[in-house]
């Protein structure tokens, strides 16, 4: 089955404008923008037939073929990167088997996270979109819940059922639970990766819905898929020790920079 990775990357974020270009500091302290590390955390994915950058920004086209990357152009009426997967690979006139979206603000994303993606939708033929899910220790719910408190918008959490499909995704920190858990302690809370892997099918049809009334309302594209009726396959993924988060705000700057360092990645 073939495989295509698009990372959908726009400089007119509302949140961050310009967050692909930011540069962030590993290890070694050499900086690298968002959109290399997203694009070098896809190059690591084994069993990956193409991965491309989808913009509709000059300077990210840009940069990123500066590095080496193969860039499509969007529209810039693009509205989420489901929205600019779906035009890309319709403009690429490709018919991958999956279709994965991996979004430009997960550097920290490790191979294995896709890798385990992919098998888990292959191997659920009747599921049209599969995302994965972190399981949160006590320090990573209660850095949730945190930015929650300081009007930030963080990570999202994700409920699914015994089958493993997804019930819900949320901004806010759910499911609900009392008491505190320990720094390491697994909690009853699951981060939502910011990553999906599309039957190509599923991705057409997701243009032609328009968005829906939960998906305005979180801020999450991948809730027009439940609205329709559409199954997402939670696949949960070990971290293996790594640390994982996303670069949603300048505040994550530090964060992931800190993370970086702990972890030895450049």
């Amino acid at each position: 089955m073939s495989v295509l990775i698009v990372i959908p990357a726009r400089h007119a974020s509302t949140r961050y404008p310009g967050k692909p270009l930011v540069e962030l500091r590993g290890a070694s302290g050499q900086p690298r923008s968002l959109i290399r590390r997203s694009w070098d955390a896809a190059m690591a994915v084994s069993g990956v037939d193409r991965v491309v950058v989808a913009t509709d920004d000059g300077r990210i086209r840009d940069h990123a073929a500066g590095f080496g990357a193969e860039v499509v152009m969007t529209s810039t009426t693009c509205r989420n990167g489901t929205e600019r997967c779906a035009e890309a690979v319709a403009n690429l006139g490709l018919t991958p088997d999956i279709v994965v979206n991996l979004q430009g603000d997960a550097p920290l994303t490790p191979p294995w996270f896709v890798e385990d993606l992919v098998a888990g939708l292959r191997a659920d033929p009747d599921a049209d979109v599969a995302t994965p899910v972190l399981r949160c220790t006590g320090r990573m719910r209660a850095d949730l819940i945190a930015d929650r408190h300081a009007g930030r918008v963080g990570g999202t959490t994700a409920v699914f059922g015994h089958d493993r499909q997804a019930l819900f995704f949320s901004k806010e920190v759910i499911p609900f639970a009392a008491g505190d858990f320990g720094d390491d302690d697994p909690s009853p809370v699951f981060h939502h990766v910011g990553v999906y892997a599309y039957r190509p099918a599923a991705l057409a049809e997701y243009t032609a819905w328009g968005e829906g009334r939960l998906e305005v309302l979180e801020g999450l594209e991948q809730l027009r898929f439940l609205e329709r009726g559409r199954r997402i396959l939670c696949v949960e993924v070990e971290s293996r020790g790594r640390q994982f988060w996303e670069l949603n705000n300048p505040e994550d700057v530090p964060r992931l920079e800190a993370m970086m360092r702990a972890m030895n990645l450049d």
